[in-house]
């Protein structure tokens, strides 16, 4: 499995899966959630309505992760994940490491071979990016040992996943993921 970090649109990549930093909602809101949700078009939205009104009628927890088809994007799905607020007191680092290993999770039952993430919670949710490029890269990282291994620290198996990608809106984002990627063998979630 190749994990790599790149600058650029999310919308954009040529992936089987994008992550989603969605609100609890699920119905768009703005950054990464509303720039996905205006790419994919109408479809997405009613489809997380349809979410919302079957399985998530309280809405979707922070840590968890559901997916939908991707509509109008190059990515054949979305994997919406709603990470801690920090401006909310939401700080527990272990909330965030879930919303990037369900994702996974739910990428491998799709039958996904690659993934891009976003910088989770670290937008308007204010998270710092380094702390989100060590949590992000430590989970990776896990379940690239889990592919060499045959399992991922109790996770479902991770084979067939091939490329874990995190697309980054700024240079300084992308830095951040840089130096966490070019520390070798850290898998400090």
């Amino acid at each position: 499995m190749r994990i790599e970090a790149v600058q650029g649109d999310i919308t954009t990549q040529d992936v089987d899966v994008i992550v989603n930093a969605a609100n609890s909602s699920l119905l768009g809101g703005g950054g990464v959630d509303g720039a996905i949700h205006a790419a994919a078009g109408p479809e997405l939205l009613a489809a997380c309505r349809e979410l919302r009104r079957t399985t998530y009628p309280d809405g979707l927890p922070p840590g968890d992760a559901v997916a939908t088809p991707g509509f109008g994007l190059p990515a054949r799905w979305v994997v919406h994940t709603v990470g801690p607020n920090l401006h909310a007191g939401q700080d527990d680092p272990t909330v965030l490491g879930s919303c990037f290993s369900r994702s996974l999770e739910v990428a491998v039952e799709l039958g996904a071979r690659s993934i891009a993430f976003p910088a989770i919670s670290a937008g308007v949710y204010g998270w710092d990016v380094a702390d989100v490029a060590r949590i992000g890269v430590g989970v990776a990282r896990i379940w690239e040992a889990g592919v060499e291994s045959g399992a991922a620290d109790g996770h479902p198996s991770p084979h067939g996943l091939d490329l874990v990608r995190f697309v980054l809106f700024s240079a300084a984002a992308l830095d951040a993921f840089e130096q966490r990627l070019a520390a070798p063998g850290r898998h400090d979630e």
